[in-house]
C-alpha cells in the first residue's frame, strides 16, 4: 500500500515527519477490479474515513484532521488496502475546542510546526482523489466506511456545508459501520479489540490519529468483507 502524506504536523507523541507505513503491497488486476468492485457494492466504492475533532458536536466543534484509505480488489478477488491520504486541518473561525478531546487525540491545533490547511482546501483535495478512484474503478459514487461511521459522516457533511462544496462524492447519509460489522464478525465493537480479534496487531500509542485509525479500520473492514465472501458468492 502506498501512503500519500500531504501535510504533516506535530502531536505530543509524533515527529514532524509523521509515521511511515509499511503495509504489504497487493497485486491489483485493474480490469477485474473495476467491474467486480462496482458489482460487489451496487455501484458504490467504499472509502474508509477517519476524522479527529475538537469535540463531539459537528455543528460547533472543529475538524482537526481527516484521513482516507482507498480500497481495491486484488487479482484473487479479495478486498485490500490501496492508497492513503491524510490532511491536517485548521479550526474554522469560531470553532469550539474541547480540552478533553484534545487530550485524547494529543493534537495541538496551534502548534507553530503544524502546517494545517483550511478545511475547505482539505476536503477539495480529498474529494479529487476520491472522484479519481471512483472513476478508475467504474463505480457511481463513494460510500463512507468508518468505525462508528455516523460520527465521521456528520463531521464530513458539516465541513462540506461550511465550505460551500457542491459536489460531495460520498453518499450523504449511508455508510458502512465497522463497529457493527466487527460485532457481527468477531464479537467486538471497540476498534482495537475488533482489530486484534481479526488477527492484526494494535498499537494503542498510535491510536486517535486519523491515518492510523483509518488504516486499521480499513484492515478490519477488508477482513469482514473477505470473511463473508463465500456467503456472498454462494
Amino acid at each position: 500500500m502506498r501512503t500519500l502524506y500531504y501535510d504533516r504536523g506535530l502531536r505530543k507523541s509524533e515527529t514532524p515527519l509523521g509515521v511511515s507505513t509499511t503495509n504489504e503491497q497487493m497485486e491489483i488486476a485493474p480490469q477485474r477490479a473495476e467491474s467486480a468492485m462496482a458489482s460487489r457494492f451496487r455501484g458504490f466504492l467504499p472509502v474508509v474515513v477517519d476524522v479527529e475533532t475538537g469535540g463531539f458536536n459537528s455543528a460547533t466543534d472543529a475538524l482537526l484532521e481527516i484521513a482516507a484509505v482507498m480500497l481495491k480488489l486484488n487479482a484473487a478477488g479479495d478486498l485490500v488496502l490501496g492508497e492513503s491520504h491524510r490532511y491536517l486541518v485548521k479550526p474554522f473561525v469560531g470553532a469550539r475546542l474541547d480540552p478533553a478531546s484534545l487530550e485524547i487525540t494529543g493534537i495541538d491545533p496551534f502548534h507553530p510546526l503544524r502546517p494545517a490547511i483550511d478545511e475547505g482546501d482539505a476536503l477539495r483535495r480529498l474529494f479529487q482523489e476520491v472522484r479519481k478512484e471512483v472513476k478508475e474503478q467504474s463505480c457511481n459514487r463513494a460510500i463512507l466506511v468508518g468505525h462508528n461511521s455516523f460520527f465521521d459522516v456528520q463531521f464530513l457533511n458539516a465541513a462540506v456545508e461550511r465550505a460551500k462544496i457542491k459536489r460531495n462524492p460520498f453518499h450523504p447519509f449511508s455508510s458502512f459501520d465497522t463497529a457493527t460489522l466487527g460485532g457481527v464478525a468477531f464479537g467486538q465493537t471497540v476498534l482495537g479489540r475488533a482489530v486484534v480479534a481479526a488477527g492484526f496487531a494494535w498499537e494503542e500509542d498510535r491510536a486517535h490519529a486519523a491515518l492510523y485509525d483509518a488504516e486499521m479500520t480499513a484492515r478490519l473492514f477488508c477482513a469482514v468483507v473477505n470473511r463473508f465472501r463465500p456467503v456472498y458468492e454462494g
